[in-house]
């Protein structure tokens, strides 16, 4: 069962004014949910990381970094979304190095994107559209990377965003239509 949403928010209003204990008390709650969010990236046996690693790195990530601000649930899981694209998309840039350009394999964008070991050299074309995007319309950046990569629900994105749902649903549709067309190599930027 989930915690109530208001103990996971005063956990995290303590946490980002520096109280270690409220963050060692967060953790615990939320750590099914970090596991849902990296479930959806790595499926077993596809994927020489596992889910656990990858919610293992976004907390260390996450504890190491410096002067949080995370006024709710909503703003926590987008963090962890941003961190965990991160990870990966370290990671794919890390295996495609090693490969020294080795084929390269289209990424598919579903709801919840998973990434298997064949994916992950598209991964860093994904990213690299991502952050075109956010350079055009950072909101719009932001909720694909909710959307794909944190698994948040457009509800969720909305509060993190600080935008009423319409607008999250109406910028979602554009942001996807924007990342197709680029993603096919017919740049608007």
């Amino acid at each position: 069962m989930a915690p109530p949403s208001s103990e996971v928010t005063s956990l995290l209003k303590r946490w980002s004014a520096g109280d270690l204990e409220a963050r060692d008390q967060l953790i615990p709650l939320v750590y099914d949910r970090l596991r849902r969010l990296a479930h959806q990236h790595v499926r077993p046996g596809e994927h020489s990381l596992s889910t656990t690693e990858l919610v293992h790195e976004a907390y260390i990530r996450l504890v190491d970094a410096p002067a949080l601000d995370l006024p709710d649930r909503a703003h926590f899981l987008a963090m962890a979304s941003q961190i965990m694209r991160n990870l990966l998309v370290d990671r794919a840039r890390a295996r495609t190095a090693a490969k020294r350009g080795g084929a390269r394999t289209q990424v598919e964008l579903v709801e919840a994107l998973w990434v298997s070991d064949e994916q992950l050299d598209s991964v860093t074309e994904l990213d690299a559209a991502l952050r075109r995007l956010e350079a055009v319309s950072p909101r719009q950046g932001k909720l694909l990377l909710h959307r794909y990569f944190g698994g948040l629900s457009l509800e969720e994105s909305a509060t993190a965003l600080g935008v009423s749902l319409a607008t999250a649903k109406r910028e979602l549709r554009s942001a996807r239509a924007w990342l197709a067309l680029e993603l096919r190599g017919e740049s608007l930027v």
